[in-house]
């Protein structure tokens, strides 16, 4: 067929557009304009074969192959499918599983049904020398593109260049069409705008009551960790045991149950919140052992079933969330599927937007609009059961997959922000008077 195809390793291609842009092929250093680059690749590729372009295949590695936003993004685009392998991390350095056989599966089985007659590899492994070759030896011509190596060298399979029939090199000033790198030196990317909204929920602080029982918790591990009941993994800031495991990249896991991430990060050398730790979160302006002031936020996290005070009689939910519905008990089969629909196509994964998207989704189902006014009185306390929807709703973009199950805390709070701020600008917006009514005149 008189077409062409190209196959990207994004592994690849990111890590040395990093490592020529920010020094570093760290893939965190650089911003990607993914409509933008698909576009270049699919441009150059016709370009250069004289060929219309059958397909461009992304092969990108996730944790349990979980579909990150960028990925998500990507794979509605058209003429792309996404192929992702699994991303596990190995002496404190994540490495891509599957990447390279996908893409030597997909070359060979391209090539033996003579689906394009040009294949474009963007990849320096040479791992996929046994595919290329196959794809010659059935008359597919193969050209392989490198990404411009920082130290003007190449970063390639010298086996790999050898056995290729063109080759071509993406300097720099084809990457930084898409593609930016974050710090100053260089080409940069603006900084990421301040969210107010999450500043706030991280300084509300906690109450009388989660002061106590946390210093009643923490010396509780100190003694468990004294007779050997905790045990601490590989030196790396771990701990394992009940109740909430740090460590040191600021991820918390709660071996029990999600309660919002309320507890502080540990003294150093230490893997449970100590009373110096949990005295800093006082109400500004509160006493020691003072109650906290009226009118201020009385927890940091969301999620009700936290160490909340309760009357001791009280089980399952507190009456006045019990009357919240859900977004499920909301939602029609028909607008089921029109939400999967706009998840797939529209919504990129941002943990602030995804927060945004639960909330117009559930305020616009309303029955009552009473509701609204009842949520906003717990603020910034998410009822349990919203909470835990609105995290699982997040999980559908990978946002809550990450190894062992460690919850980034940073995206939590962004998710929750986003809800609060949808609730607030809607609940606004309702109460607004309409234009050009104003207060009667005598």
């Amino acid at each position: 067929m008189d077409r062409c195809v190209v196959l990207v390793d994004a592994g690849y291609l990111l890590g040395a557009a990093a490592s020529l842009l920010a020094g570093e092929p760290a893939r965190s250093r650089i911003t990607v304009d993914h409509a933008g680059l698909i576009q270049q690749l699919r441009q150059r590729a016709e370009a250069e074969t004289a060929l219309p372009l059958l397909r461009i295949y992304w092969f990108d590695g996730a944790p349990d192959r979980v579909p990150q936003p960028e990925h998500r993004r990507l794979r509605v685009m058209p003429r792309v499918t996404v192929r992702l392998g699994a991303l596990t991390r190995s002496d404190g350095r994540w490495a891509q599983k599957g990447v390279d056989a996908a893409m030597h599966t997909e070359l060979t089985e391209l090539a033996r049904n003579r689906a394009c007659s040009d294949i474009v590899l963007v990849t320096g492994d040479g791992d996929l020398l046994p595919g290329l070759m196959s794809a010659k030896e059935h008359g597919v011509a193969v050209h392989l593109w490198a990404v411009q190596a920082a130290d003007g060298d190449y970063n390639q399979s010298e086996d790999l260049v050898a056995e290729a029939d063109e080759r071509r090199v993406l300097d720099r000033a084809w990457i930084t069409r898409a593609v930016r790198a974050k710090d100053l030196t260089g080409i940069c990317s603006p900084p990421p705008a301040p969210r107010p909204e999450i500043a706030a929920i991280l300084s509300a602080p906690l109450p009388e009551a989660a002061l106590a029982a946390s210093a009643e918790r923490a010396a509780e591990a100190a003694a468990a960790a004294a007779a050997g009941e905790v045990s601490t993994a590989n030196g790396n800031g771990h701990v394992h045991g009940g109740g909430h495991v740090h460590n040191g990249n600021g991820h918390v896991r709660d071996d029990e149950h999600d309660h919002g991430v309320g507890v502080p990060a540990p003294s150093a050398g230490k893997g449970v919140p100590t009373p110096k730790d949990l005295a800093g979160l006082r109400a500004p302006g509160a006493a020691p052992g003072g109650p906290v002031p009226q009118g201020a936020s009385a927890l940091r996290w969301s999620s009700d079933r936290g160490w909340v005070e309760r009357p001791a009689p009280t089980l399952g939910e507190p009456a006045e969330t019990a009357s919240l519905p859900t977004l499920a008990t909301l939602t029609s089969a028909e607008q089921r599927w029109a939400d999967r629909e706009e998840d797939i196509t529209t919504v990129g994964g941002d943990p602030f937007e995804v927060g945004q998207v639960f909330a117009r989704r559930w305020m616009e189902r309303l029955p009552e609009q009473s509701h609204v006014q009842k949520l906003s009185t717990l603020y910034p306390r998410i009822p349990h059961r919203i909470d835990g929807e609105l995290l699982r709703y997040a999980a559908r973009f990978g946002l809550l997959a990450h190894k062992d199950d460690q919850i980034d805390e940073h995206d939590r709070y962004a998710i929750r922000a986003g809800f609060w701020r949808e609730i607030d600008v809607r609940a606004a917006a309702e109460h607004a008077p309409a234009p050009g009514v104003g207060p009667a005149t005598p």
